[in-house]
């Protein structure tokens, strides 16, 4: 006979205390950060519309019933998987553009890492965020806030990098740190865009090369 665990929610006592008696919540039977990355990485790969509850059910190993009544559904989900994948990716920039050295060397090393994530992925999806940015937040007030912040957090780590540089004489001058920034994080939004379609290596690299000319200390400006 299968026992249940019940806990104090309210019932008349002798000694004037209100207590009640109901079922314990369960425990969840299930790896949470591991459900989370299968449905992390299934939105990534389709977006948030072409993935269904069935599809999640199916890769998270959950019914339907527990998937709602662990994450309360599809969106509230998406949200949870994107602000843990945002979470991930700001450390990382944060981490890379302030390592120490020359800022000039942290904007090499971190574009550097870009090129490389892009020509090796083999199932090619992008960046969530910016996949968020394209699908999502053009009608979507909500996870418009969520990208937009992701977004200034990024430029606010190159600025400070660009300012860095700058400063120890590794990068030009002959731009505003803020407008030199603002460059890297188009260029950076726009190679997550292209890597969706399996670039060419000689387009990636080009574009992060001809970026990386205007970085450098002996440019002038026009």
């Amino acid at each position: 006979m299968r026992l249940l665990c019940f806990r104090a929610i309210g019932l008349k006592h002798n000694s004037g205390t209100t207590l009640k008696w109901g079922p314990m919540p369960r425990p969840r039977e299930f790896d949470e950060a591991a459900v989370l990355d299968a449905a992390t990485v299934l939105f990534w790969r389709k977006g948030y519309v072409a993935t269904s509850t069935r599809d999640l059910s199916e890769v998270m190993g959950l019914t339907t019933a527990s998937l709602y009544n662990a994450y309360g559904g599809k969106r509230s989900l998406y949200r949870k998987a994107l602000s843990a994948y945002a979470e991930n990716a700001l450390s990382w920039c944060r981490a890379t553009l302030s390592a120490p050295g020359p800022g000039g060397l942290a904007l090499q090393t971190f574009f550097a890492a870009l090129e490389d994530q892009t020509l090796a992925a083999i199932d090619p999806k992008g960046c969530l965020v910016v996949n968020t940015g394209l699908e999502m937040a053009p009608h979507d007030p909500e996870f418009q806030t969520v990208v937009s912040e992701v977004f200034r957090a990024i430029g606010a780590a190159l600025c400070a990098c660009v300012e860095r540089g700058q400063a120890d004489g590794s990068v030009s001058t002959a731009q505003s740190a803020e407008d030199l920034a603002n460059l890297l994080l188009a260029l950076l939004l726009a190679l997550r865009v292209v890597a969706r379609g399996a670039p060419e290596p000689s387009l990636i690299q080009g574009m992060i090369r001809s970026a990386g000319a205007l970085l450098e200390p002996g440019v002038r400006s026009q």
